[in-house]
């Protein structure tokens, strides 16, 4: 399976280790442009000026471990394309342009998913993929869960209940779901 990222889902942080944990265990494909990795870098600046170069340095790295990821979009096909928020166009592109089956992203509004499916695509939010990644791989997603959750105490210097560090990071049902595991 193939799925086009977008950047309300790669910045926060939380969401992008969950969805990217889940890629590098083979579980989906990662894709994504190089628009929307800017747009990250931008979201990360407007949250916090200084924020900008970490998010910048986790792009790199991100882009370094996956090469193939990120797909060029042709800027004379994007006229080809209509989505209710223009600006959103150069994601169904990208999603277009990589074949990829779906688009995750928190932004169902601007993403209907008849046009999607004019193009062959679906949109799923976050949660709902990653819950439903959790009940086709319990172990591993589980495995993710408590990494993520690890490193989020470590970074943060304090303990976080598991459910509440998930649902902060807008992902309520798959927090549900790996504390009821634990």
């Amino acid at each position: 399976m193939r799925a086009l990222l977008d950047a309300c889902v790669l910045y926060p942080t939380v969401m992008r280790e969950v969805l990217i944990g889940a890629a590098e265990q083979g579980l989906y494909e990662p894709i994504w442009s190089a628009r929307i990795l800017e747009e990250w870098a931008r979201a990360a600046a407007r949250v916090a000026p200084l924020s900008e170069p970490i998010a910048r340095g986790e792009i790199a790295l991100l882009s370094s471990y996956w090469p193939r990821a990120s797909v060029r979009v042709d800027q004379g096909r994007m006229a080809r394309y209509w989505l209710p928020d223009e600006n959103d166009i150069h994601v169904l592109a990208a999603a277009s342009e990589a074949s990829a089956d779906l688009i995750i992203t928190m932004n169902a509004k601007d993403f209907p998913q008849r046009i999607l499916a004019e193009e062959g695509l679906s949109r799923q939010d976050p949660d709902g993929f990653v819950v439903g990644l959790f009940h086709a791989n319990p172990g591993v997603m589980q495995e993710i869960a408590d990494r993520v959750h690890a490193k989020a105490e470590e970074l943060s210097d304090q303990p976080w209940d598991k459910r509440k560090l998930f649902k902060k990071a807008r992902l309520p049902r798959f927090g549900k779901a790996v504390s009821n595991q634990a």
